[in-house]
């Protein structure tokens, strides 16, 4: 999933265009080397987490979820819509393979189909404009002849660019989609399910550097921002954005129906303000917001949230930034990165449980040699591994950013030896490169080591990955 720019409701704003219960996280599986199915599902029931949101319906990961009684929201992929919208045996075929099967008592608890993925995004210049629709009715359909149409609803997560306003009392829908918002909501309302929207706070700063900081967080501030025709207040973005949202569906006639955050969450590294505190801090707040279940000024009361996202996954494009593969509450083998409370949203320092039974490559890494002297050769080789493997930490204002030349060389040369799984022959980079028993983790930046990673679980296309250059060495 490509996580995209944030459309912030503020447009009055600086002259910008603006107990927890049931809490639910995104559980995303773009890595290298992933977790396995049945791993993650003792870490999300250790944790308390009850819903959990996918991206697809693999069956890898469907079989961790079985037995676990979380509810689940399995999901369709844009590149099928197309195909589900002409064809309601298609969609037939999808709900006995993906939802049916799992059906039974020890099964999968599905409550939701996520039709597409933010399908409307401006940035995808209509492809799914005339197929989503469809292919949610057929979907709705299906279910519905397959007798769990009562149980189980069909939905479109959406991104916060479907609406807009210069304040949250006046949002519509966005003008070159609003017919087709128009339908979709009513058939939302129709067949009684919710509207799913994703709305990030980080990416309103991330986007325009004269963002005031105070707004994406829940800790207060000083200056709140008044809404000029509803007198209301605003103290962050996460509320006006989503009463822009309320105020969109009131116009399109259906005031009471209901909202699903599908996504919200804060990155950990790849920019500077993707940090461990800051997504502590986010985390905090919105936690302490839940569980007091005041919700917004327009809509007060329950919000039902999924958490983006459970774990990092070190595949996935950074297109829109370095921060994309640095979303997860837990590192990419299943630790915490921070204390938070999903349980009561209070206590701030309570530990999360950790995933356990994982198993580890062994405990060696891959450095650059002492004696290796080519800046050269070196800034070429590090630009290979840092294609074909994740180096965003070392990003401007990133964790391993403070690393000097020769730090920045063994941190690239050992990711990619780790994402290879170790192999012989990829810790040599033209002989410039040494292996080591000795932890290579420096001045705070951590040189992981990987997961094993059997042949279902891995992903190991090489194509798959950006190009990420090193500034550092393309200076020297």
């Amino acid at each position: 999933m490509l996580v995209p720019r944030f459309l912030t409701c503020f447009c009055w704003l600086f002259s910008l265009s603006v107990c927890v219960k049931g809490l639910g996280i995104n559980w995303g599986t773009q890595a290298t080397h992933r977790l396995p199915p049945t791993v993650v599902g003792q870490l999300l029931k250790n944790n308390g987490i009850t819903k959990v949101k996918l991206f697809d319906a693999e069956e890898s990961v469907m079989s961790g979820l079985a037995g676990t009684g979380i509810e689940v929201m399995v999901a369709i992929p844009n590149k099928m819509l197309a195909a589900i919208a002409g064809d309601p045996d298609a969609a037939k075929q999808w709900v006995r393979r993906n939802v049916t099967r799992y059906n039974f008592n020890g099964g999968v608890n599905i409550k939701y189909v996520a039709v597409g993925n933010e399908p409307f995004l401006k940035s995808y210049n209509g492809t799914f404009d005339n197929v989503t629709l469809p292919a949610l009715s057929n979907i709705q359909a299906a279910l519905n002849d397959a007798g769990l149409g009562e149980q189980i609803k069909a939905t479109v997560p959406l991104n916060a660019d479907v609406y807009d306003s210069e304040f949250p009392s006046a949002g519509k829908f966005r003008p070159d989609i609003s017919s087709k918002m128009a339908e979709m909501v009513q058939f939302l309302n129709n067949s009684g399910a919710p509207f799913t929207v994703n709305i990030y706070p980080y990416l309103s700063l991330y986007d325009n550097e004269n963002f005031p900081i105070d707004y994406a967080f829940f800790d207060g501030t000083n200056t709140p921002l008044t809404d000029p025709a509803s007198g209301v207040s605003y103290t962050n973005v996460f509320d006006a954005n989503f009463d822009t949202l309320v105020s969109a569906l009131k116009d399109a006639g259906v005031p009471n129906l209901p909202i699903i955050v599908g996504e919200v969450g804060w990155p950990t590294d790849g920019e500077k303000s993707a940090t461990v505190a800051n997504a502590k801090r986010f985390y905090d707040g919105l936690l302490k917001k839940l569980a007091q279940n005041v919700g917004t000024p327009l809509r007060p009361g329950y919000i039902e949230v999924f958490l983006f996202g459970l774990i990092d996954e070190d595949a996935k494009s950074i297109a829109p930034g370095n921060f994309e593969r640095h979303w997860g509450i837990f590192t990419f083998d299943g630790q915490p990165k921070f204390t938070m409370d999903l349980i009561n949203g209070t206590d701030t320092n309570k530990s999360l449980v950790p995933a356990t039974n994982v198993e580890y490559l062994p405990q060696q890494w891959c450095v650059l040699r002492q004696d290796a002297d080519n800046l050269t050769a070196i800034a070429d080789n590090v630009n290979y591994a840092c294609q074909y493997s994740d180096c965003t930490a070392l990003s401007y204002g990133s964790s391993c950013s403070n690393l000097d030349v020769r730090s920045n060389a063994s941190y690239a040369f050992n990711m990619y030896y780790q994402v290879q799984s170790q192999v012989a022959g990829s810790c040599d980079f033209q002989g410039l490169a040494t292996m080591t028993t000795q932890n290579a983790s420096q001045d705070g930046c951590i040189f992981p080591i990987q997961i094993q990673a059997s042949s279902s679980n891995r992903m190991t296309t090489p194509s798959q990955f950006m190009v990420v250059a090193v500034a550092i060495f393309l200076a020297l």
